[in-house]
């Protein structure tokens, strides 16, 4: 499959036009954004939640009215959980469907590829979840709405310190995964500072599937916590084998590639007590975050993910910087974007600062009951 095109605001699909197939050109009375996402892969669930979360926002802004009187239209393509593809979409989304404005992806991997496309072509890109700190760093204009993993780390270190006062830690990281690997390494050096002891250290590749092995060492080195900043397909077998190999869930702790349905669906049980950083809890108290959760809730009949949140504040910051812009070019809607202050979104309020990433609150999660239920928020100053 090519890619999934939506009309997020009116229903309308972009598939075969009478132009020959590549999508209608732009028009005025409309604009023409991009999303790349995983709607097929490893990482489906977390292209779908964003997706929903993106859709939910052009709705919302196309029943005011749009940006500046011209209504938004939303144009997704799957780059199948592979960061060649996601390259290839964006470069597709820019030359052939000329967008002014690109919004992905969740995985750090295909958002750093397909930013230096986006960037080469001076193409405003907005990444919803990606959060190792090379991804802003491509160029002037990619930007995030996430907490980078180095602040993420760190606060995951404090946390596990200072809340769990744990002081003996294992890790269990995927080795050839930007997050994974960056996220770990951001945790194990800020708590050698805290003055915490890593007394085991096991890395895998993705595509692995037993986990038996690693977690039998750990055990051995008798952790008092396990740092597992894996994505959520990834934890499931990981939490299934724990309990087998007799390691409770609230052992473990984790960033936010946890939240998916899919691990609490699958793992709920095994993982129960275990904590993670994240950027959004359904039950946060915040009076955005609630209204947020409101209409999503309406719209799917279900609570939302942290992604979700993320991808609607990803198109909705979007939008508010369209609306300031001093023009309808990619690099007046950049300059705006670089200029946003203290907007509230559902993941909280959002600062971009001087590097382009998000100034923002980071959120404790803990899995109660097989459900993801706030703890605490914690600042990263």
């Amino acid at each position: 499959m090519a890619g999934l095109c939506l009309l997020s605001a009116l229903g309308v699909g972009c598939g075969k036009k009478d132009n020959g197939g590549v999508g209608p050109e732009p028009a005025s009375n409309e604009w023409k954004v991009g999303a790349y996402l995983s709607l097929s892969g490893a990482e489906t669930q977390f292209g779908k939640d964003t997706q929903e979360g993106t859709e939910l926002a052009v709705e919302e802004i196309n029943a005011k009215g749009g940006v500046k009187g011209k209504k938004v239209r939303i144009l997704f393509e799957d780059d199948k959980s592979n960061p060649q593809e996601a390259s290839n979409k964006v470069l597709q989304l820019i030359n052939r469907d000329k967008v002014v404005a690109l919004l992905g992806e969740v995985a750090s991997s295909r958002s750093k590829a397909a930013g230096i496309v986006a960037n080469k072509n001076k193409i405003p890109m907005i990444s919803p979840s990606s959060t190792n700190p090379d991804v802003t760093k491509v160029g002037p204009f990619v930007f995030r709405v996430c907490f980078t993993d180095d602040v993420q780390g760190q606060m995951g270190a404090r946390f596990v310190k200072n809340k769990l006062n744990k002081n003996k830690i294992a890790l269990l990281y995927a080795s050839d995964d930007l997050y994974s690997s960056g996220l770990a390494n951001e945790f194990k050096n800020e708590a050698k500072k805290l003055g915490m002891t890593i007394v085991a250290e096991k890395s895998f590749l993705k595509n692995e599937t037993n986990f038996t092995t690693y977690l039998n060492e750990i055990k051995s080195a008798e952790p008092e916590a396990i740092y597992a900043p894996v994505y959520y397909n990834a934890m499931v077998p990981v939490a299934r084998q724990a309990k087998a190999a007799g390691i409770p869930g609230n052992m473990f702790v984790g960033g936010d590639g946890w939240h998916s349905d899919s691990l609490v669906n699958d793992a709920g049980e095994e993982m129960e007590g275990a904590y993670f950083t994240n950027h959004f809890s359904p039950d946060m108290p915040s009076p955005s975050s609630q209204a947020f959760v409101k209409r999503y809730v309406e719209k799917y009949k279900r609570e939302p993910s942290a992604l979700a949140a993320q991808g609607y504040d990803s198109a909705m910051l979007l939008f508010d910087a369209m609306g300031r812009a001093k023009g309808d070019t990619p690099e007046a809607i950049r300059d705006a974007i670089a200029e946003t202050k203290d907007f509230p979104g559902a993941t909280g309020s959002i600062t971009i600062n001087a590097e382009r990433n998000a100034e923002k609150p980071i959120v404790i999660v803990q899995i109660k009951g097989k459900k993801f239920t706030y703890f605490d928020t914690v600042s990263a100053k």
